[in-house]
């Protein structure tokens, strides 16, 4: 990335044009419908919401660069992942009860990135450069907490008896909120601090030995993130609204709106990730890949839960068996990909056919 470049428009642009449009939509008190009208509406409000979340990425990544590795990634994550918890949120508490869309997005996020991201990232890597090296390290501390995070809040549920169904009791939700958040501070330590030099590649130092940003252009940019992110936020309702619409005219499975919330957030990271991968820097690729996997299960599912028994609403987080098969078989996958520390295009042929396998049986289970 090149700090020293002018802003581009579109990162200034659409944080206003989506400020300007819930702004439009409160003192019209519009209410989405699925007509004509509606759909130009939707229209618009994608390509707005899409553009916002590119520039918050963008804003991110500028601040990233001058954070270095590996608190940049970090940023780009937990940027993303504010945006999904508000999507997943907003969606959840409106007028239509989604209890399994925590589940079905936090799930849909972790197959899309550890196998479609992480497979298409190895894949790129592999035919432009043979083979690309990975810190082991540094992928078994990713892996080791995505494992029993997953398996806790997606697994465990079908196998407790205190309440009937794949869902939790108020404690068992409370300590495993409280268990989820303790793993994913203890990684950031880890991550940050404790063991930075395993999550950084031989390309991330010669990054950060880059020119600075002027602190009025990172000022800038952080003001624009915020605004981004509250755009986002604000229009959030909307697009659940839309999301919902879809959903219901196309006859489309309800795991669907988990999956289009989980595209919509990914979509810019991915990018980012896709293009690290390119430039011979997987290890970069695999800390925004695998990092979000962990921001979505260690921060969503939390402040999803606390939401919802705040409100009184019910939340429903087991897999039913063919979704736990595949979760597992990913788990399996993963080990064998960065066991060696190197990768070639069959890793990531593997896990694109993974990829499939899910998307095909969303369709036909």
């Amino acid at each position: 990335m090149t700090t020293q470049a002018a802003m581009p428009r579109s990162a200034w642009i659409f944080p206003l044009l989506s400020m300007l449009l819930f702004a439009a939509i409160s003192v019209a008190h519009y209410d989405f419908t699925l007509s004509p009208a509606g759909l130009v509406f939707a229209a618009v409000l994608l390509v707005i919401l899409f553009g916002t979340v590119f520039a918050a990425v963008h804003h991110a990544d500028v601040i990233a660069h001058e954070l270095g590795e590996p608190y940049g990634t970090l940023l780009l994550t937990l940027s993303v992942t504010v945006i999904e918890v508000a999507l997943i949120v907003t969606i959840m508490l409106g007028d239509t009860a989604v209890p399994a869309l925590a589940r079905d997005t936090v799930f849909a996020v972790v197959m899309i990135v550890c196998n479609g991201l992480v497979g298409l990232c190895i894949l790129i890597g592999g035919l432009r450069y043979r083979e690309q090296d990975v810190q082991v390290l540094g992928a078994n501390v990713y892996l080791s907490v995505l494992f029993v995070l997953a398996t806790i809040t997606l697994v465990l549920p079908d196998y407790t008896l205190t309440t009937p169904g794949p869902v939790y009791s108020a404690a068992q939700l409370g300590f495993v909120s409280v268990v989820t958040m303790l793993l994913y501070s203890v990684f950031l330590y880890t991550q940050t601090m404790r063991h930075r030099n395993y999550f950084v590649g031989p390309s991330s130092d010669r990054d950060e030995q880059g020119m600075k940003l002027p602190r009025s252009m990172l000022a800038l940019s952080v003001a624009l993130l915020l605004a981004a992110l509250l755009g986002v936020v604000l229009l959030a309702k909307k697009f659940s609204l839309v999301v919902d619409a879809a959903v219901a005219a196309s006859g489309a499975p309800p795991a669907l709106a988990g999956v289009l919330v989980a595209l919509l957030i990914l979509l810019p990271e991915s990018v980012a990730a896709i293009g690290a991968a390119r430039a011979n820097d997987l290890q970069k690729s695999i800390n925004l890949a695998l990092g979000s996997s962990l921001a979505t299960i260690g921060l969503t599912i939390p402040a999803v839960a606390a939401a919802t028994y705040s409100l009184n609403k019910r939340i429903v987080l087991g897999l039913d068996s063919k979704g736990t098969v595949l979760l597992f078989l990913t788990f399996v996958l993963s080990m064998l990909t960065f066991g060696a520390g190197r990768t070639n295009v069959l890793f990531g042929l593997v896990h694109m056919v993974v990829f499939a396998i899910f998307l095909f049986m969303l369709f036909v289970p």
